[in-house]
């Protein structure tokens, strides 16, 4: 053996002996496992972040409040979280319980909190939302049920890259999604960054989904039925506007269930699609059938005059299937500009000629 590979066998002895030039292994994430009669918020206060909390099935009377990276996944629909069955004095309750969420991920303004999940589980009768976020990035939200929540389903402000996947939200007060820059002010539309609003369904809710005051996002493959209006995107005059969005390929059918109206809106029953201070959305390829009613927002597809003046412009409705919709399968209101109806496969519009 030559001095040259004594030399080299000497320096790969020292390197194993000593650790050197080896990369140090990384903390591999854990999982907890809540059984029924403990906490699922004193396992995410244990939780480091990256870790799985997997929640058997049962029935667990409290609120969840997360602000780190995690998995929170449930066992399926029979992994069930209710409010407290008695109320706690306030300063035992967790920031989500005092607001009446079910559970909320909560980042702040210097900081997001990234790559939360939530998976597999039933949230029902909260005050305000089954599931409330603000200020994360790339949240997911996946074969969740929602039901008979005070406010919102699942809702999500101040957010960007979430995901929301093959959920159920039913029979809450307001809309089933809700993906907005901010509830609390006025402003410009945020950029999502590419959020997604995939293959959910939603039904009995006020509004299946709403998207107010963001832009760069996709609801797509959704079946919404039995609520008082499908899919409303929203926006007012502040800039960047909202819109530059695709609604395509979803299920909108026989949503005639009557709401009463508020502040903001007027009496909602048999709305599709409602359009209202929106620009660059395309509307593609959609079923929409059955939307009766006879508020000022029902029918198929229906590009709404704003209450604070703002214009839908350059939208494109395309390829759509609107029929059986009353009182029009398509209808074009107020004076924006550039809006483009083509292909749709419908009956009557208002004004005429749009079929």
């Amino acid at each position: 053996m030559t001095n040259r590979q004594l030399t080299v066998l000497a320096c790969i002895s020292v390197v194993m002996a000593t650790g050197l030039g080896v990369a140090a292994p990384s903390a591999a994430a854990a999982r907890r496992t809540v059984h029924p009669g403990e906490s699922i918020q004193e396992a995410v206060d244990a939780a480091r972040p990256g870790d799985t909390i997997l929640v058997l099935p049962g029935t667990y009377h409290e609120s969840v409040h997360i602000t780190k990276s995690l998995t929170l996944r449930g066992s399926g629909p029979t992994t069930v979280i209710t409010p407290p069955a008695a109320t706690l004095p306030a300063r035992a309750e967790s920031p989500c319980a005092q607001t009446g969420n079910g559970i909320c991920v909560i980042g702040a303004a210097e900081k997001t909190v990234n790559r939360v999940a939530i998976r597999s589980l039933t949230l029902t009768g909260f005050k305000k939302s089954g599931i409330w976020a603000s200020r994360t990035d790339r949240m997911t939200v996946e074969r969740v049920t929602a039901e008979k929540n005070g406010t919102w389903g699942i809702a999500q402000e101040r957010s960007t890259r979430g995901a929301f996947r093959n959920n159920i939200a039913r029979d809450n007060a307001e809309s089933g999604i809700f993906v907005a820059n901010t509830i609390d002010r006025e402003g410009g539309a945020t950029d999502t960054l590419g959020a997604v609003v995939r293959n959910n369904t939603l039904t009995g809710n006020r509004i299946g989904v709403t998207v107010r005051r963001v832009r760069n996002l996709s609801v797509n493959d959704n079946a919404l039925t039995g609520n008082c209006g499908g899919i409303f995107v929203v926006g007012d005059e502040g800039e960047p506007g909202a819109g530059d969005m695709t609604i395509r390929g979803n299920r909108i059918h026989d949503n005639n269930k009557f709401c009463r109206g508020n502040t903001r809106l007027p009496d909602i029953q048999g709305a599709g699609i409602v359009l209202t201070g929106a620009e660059e959305t395309l509307i593609r390829s959609n079923s929409i059938r059955g939307n009766v009613g006879a508020s000022p927002l029902s029918g198929g597809i229906l590009l709404f005059k704003s209450f604070v003046g703002a214009t839908n412009t350059d939208n494109v409705i395309k390829d759509n299937e609107v029929r059986g919709n009353k009182p029009a399968d398509l209808a074009n209101q107020g004076t924006g500009a550039g809006n483009r109806f083509l292909g749709n496969r419908c009956e009557t519009s208002q004004p005429t000629g749009m079929c």
